[in-house]
């Protein structure tokens, strides 16, 4: 884990995400939370990082989502040496989903 962000309140925010229930109520929180732009970012850094897993080309990442190849490279960056809280993620959605 990076230290840099294990901060009071990056925890108090964590806490925070753990009570939300439904996607509706997420909707509202992060709505308030962040702008649109912040949002659609992670939203958008989400879907590259999908698409990577599907071994899509950067090219075919770059015409879906929008994604400028640096954030593609970041996130690439991130699946290959970050801390695997993407694969936990997909990990349990893939499970949710059967």
């Amino acid at each position: 884990m990076n230290k840099k962000i294990k901060t009071e309140s990056v925890d108090y925010l964590f806490d925070a995400i753990l009570c939300l229930k439904t996607k509706e109520e997420c909707y509202n929180f992060f709505e308030d939370l962040c702008t649109v732009n912040e949002l659609l970012s992670l939203s958008q850094r989400f879907e590259v990082a999908s698409m990577l897993r599907e071994h899509k080309t950067y090219l075919e990442i770059a015409e879906k989502t929008g994604a400028s190849t640096a954030t593609i490279s970041r996130v690439n960056r991130s699946l290959n040496y970050g801390t695997d809280g993407y694969e936990m993620i997909f990990e349990r959605m893939s499970k949710k989903h059967e």
